[in-house]
C-alpha cells in the first residue's frame, strides 16, 4: 500500500481532501484528530504539516505528498513533481515600508536585514543578485518585523497582498509563485510509480472537469458554420443526426462555465432548442 502525505490542517488540507474525495479516493479517517486514513484499496494517507510534508517524502517515509511548492523548494529536498494542483496559489514576494523609498528588489542595500519564513529561498535569492543581506529566520508575523524595528524588509507569502498592505508594506520583487503540487519520492519502484501515475491520472482527470459544461442542443443544420464558432469544444463540437432526421442535428460540446450564460444566448440567437447544460465530475483529454 502507497502512503500519501497529505496536510493535516487549515485550507490546504481542505482542498486536498475535496480533490481527492472528488476523484473517487474518499479520505476515510477514524477521526478528526486520525494519523493516517485510508485512500481506497491502494493508498493509505498519512497526515501531517505542511512544512514536513517535503521532508517525509524525500526520506522515503512516504511514496508521495501534497504540499506547497514554496515548501517544496524552501527544504531544498530533491523530489519528482508530478502534478501542480492548482489550487493554494500564492507567492513569496520581498516586501518594504512604504516610506522606506525602496521600489525595486535593487534598492535593497548591502548590509539590510530581512526577516522572513523561508530564510533559505531569501538567501538564495540575494545572493543570485549579488546582494549582501542579513537574513532574520522568524517563524511567523513576518510582515510586522520592520515596525518592531527586527528587520528593514521581509520576504512573505502572498495571494492578494491585502495583508501587506494594512502593515504599511509595498511589494518590490517575486522571490517565487507557488501552488499546491503532487510531489514524489526519486527511489520509488517501478510499480509504485505506475500507481502514481494512476493516482495523477485520476486527480488531473477532477481538475480538468472544473470550471468546465457539458452542453447538449438541438441545433439547425444550416446554422452549423456558426454553432461551430460557439462551440469549440476541445477538439470542435460533436454533431450526430437525430434520428427522425429533418433541419436539425443534435450538437455535443465541453464549454467553459464562467461564460456559459452567454454561450446559451448565442445558441438560441441562431435557433438552437432544447438546450442541456451539465456539470462534468471527470474529463480525460
Amino acid at each position: 500500500m502507497l502512503k500519501i502525505a497529505l496536510p493535516n490542517k487549515g485550507r490546504l488540507s481542505e482542498e486536498v481532501r475535496e480533490l481527492f474525495n472528488d476523484a473517487g479516493l474518499e479520505v476515510r479517517a477514524r477521526g478528526e484528530r486520525a494519523l493516517t486514513a485510508s485512500l481506497g484499496g491502494e493508498f493509505e494517507a498519512i497526515f501531517v504539516r505542511a512544512q514536513d510534508i517535503p521532508e517525509f517524502v524525500a526520506d522515503g517515509a512516504a511514496n508521495a505528498g501534497v504540499t506547497g511548492w514554496d515548501l517544496v523548494n524552501e527544504t531544498g529536498r530533491e523530489l519528482d513533481l508530478l502534478m501542480d494542483l492548482e489550487f493554494g496559489r500564492c507567492r513569496l514576494v520581498v516586501a518594504a515600508r512604504e516610506e522606506s523609498g525602496i521600489t525595486s528588489a535593487d534598492g535593497v542595500k548591502d548590509g539590510m536585514r530581512v526577516a522572513s519564513c523561508f530564510p533559505r529561498l531569501t538567501q538564495e535569492f540575494f545572493t543570485q543578485r549579488g546582494q549582501r543581506v542579513s537574513v532574520v529566520p522568524v517563524s511567523g508575523a513576518a510582515e510586522i518585523a520592520p515596525h518592531l524595528g527586527i528587520a528593514d524588509i521581509v520576504v512573505d507569502l502572498t495571494s492578494t497582498g491585502s495583508t501587506l498592505k494594512m502593515n504599511g508594506l509595498r511589494e518590490v520583487a517575486t522571490v517565487l509563485e507557488s501552488s499546491a503540487r503532487l510531489v514524489a519520492c526519486k527511489h520509488n519502484d517501478a510499480e509504485a510509480a505506475h500507481k502514481l501515475e494512476e493516482l495523477t491520472q485520476a486527480l488531473g482527470s477532477v481538475l480538468a472537469a472544473r470550471g468546465k459544461r457539458y452542453l447538449m442542443t438541438n441545433a439547425p443544420r444550416k446554422a452549423l458554420p456558426q454553432v461551430r464558432e460557439v462551440l469549440p469544444g476541445i477538439n470542435g463540437p460533436t454533431v450526430v443526426d437525430i434520428m427522425s432526421g429533418g433541419d436539425y442535428v443534435a450538437v455535443h460540446a465541453v464549454v467553459p462555465a464562467k461564460t456559459i450564460y452567454r454561450t446559451i444566448n448565442s445558441l438560441k440567437a441562431l435557433g438552437c432548442e432544447g438546450i442541456l447544460v451539465t456539470r462534468i465530475e471527470r474529463l480525460m483529454p
